[in-house]
């Protein structure tokens, strides 16, 4: 098979299209998001985050169908969405790889930094229920951030730059999205960036984009269910209070897990089983 060389020009072609693709979405989001909130007079915390998340998976849907689809001619196959065999077994095991992960890193953080569990007001059955409805925003919350940094920026970015260009270059952005989070750190960029690297692999692994909101959901949901905030966000889970310890560099602290070493170590630890998982497809 002879190879094509990517001329310069393609390369920069390639990053407008990608950045188009991240500023149309984003920018659709934003729109709508405002729109509704000044149709209802305002909204909740979590009213807001249900509508903005609302709001990103149409205004990055939209966003696919325009620019990856109609303009750049992609198929859903090349955005690894369908036909795909095994999306739902990716997504499983994707939720396994995930939780898995942060279940190591709040191990570690009790057995290496400190960290405790302590009883807190609520019963098992007013556990489940807060777990339950905090499952139903986390995963559209994870569909939605896939969509944007594992949607069509990185196929286009990968044609151009590889894959491991475009996996780094997203990562970047992925953690500067998170920027405004409460109580981030350089730690906690560096982290997030991090997990955009496992989930930009296993975006190649079989189950495609199905399998990396697996990771994502199993990530964020296993830190929440045990009552550890995710990025900095805390979710207020009944019966158990989870106190990271330290120190801040170690555990996390107020950011959470994602803000500590430890998660350096679990992160990096899932982005290797990643590598060799995504290995299994050829490029």
């Amino acid at each position: 098979m002879t190879v094509v060389p990517v001329t310069r020009r393609a390369r920069l072609k390639a990053i407008g299209w990608a950045f188009l693709y991240l500023i149309t979405g984003f920018g659709l989001m934003i729109g709508m998001t405002w729109l509704g909130l000044s149709l209802v007079g305002g909204a909740s915390s979590a009213g807001s985050l249900v509508l903005q998340t609302v709001a990103g998976l149409l205004g990055f849907g939209l966003a696919t169908w325009l620019i990856g689809i109609r303009a750049l001619g992609l198929t859903l196959q090349d955005l690894r969405w369908r036909p795909i065999p095994g999306a739902a077994r990716g997504f499983g095991v994707g939720n396994l790889l995930g939780a898995g992960a942060a279940g190591a890193t709040i191990g570690l953080s009790l057995m290496v930094g400190g960290a405790s569990f302590l009883s807190d007001q609520g019963n098992l059955g007013g556990y489940a229920s807060r777990v339950g409805l905090t499952l139903l925003l986390l995963i559209p919350a994870a569909l939605l951030e896939e969509l944007a940094f594992r949607g069509v920026a990185q196929v286009v970015l990968a044609r151009a730059i590889g894959r491991l260009g475009a996996i780094l270059l997203l990562s970047l952005g992925f953690a500067a999205a998170h920027l405004s989070n409460p109580n981030i750190s350089p730690l906690g960029f560096a982290n997030i960036a991090l997990a955009g690297v496992l989930l930009g692999l296993v975006f190649y692994a079989p189950g495609g984009i199905w399998t990396a909101w697996g990771v994502h959901l199993g990530w964020n949901s296993a830190l929440a269910a045990l009552d550890a905030p995710v990025s900095g966000l805390p979710f207020q889970i009944p019966l158990i209070d989870y106190l990271p310890g330290g120190p801040a560099w170690l555990t996390g602290a107020e950011f959470g897990p994602e803000g500590g070493m430890l998660a350096t170590l679990t992160l990096a630890g899932a982005s290797v089983v990643a590598f060799r998982w995504s290995r299994r497809e050829s490029p």
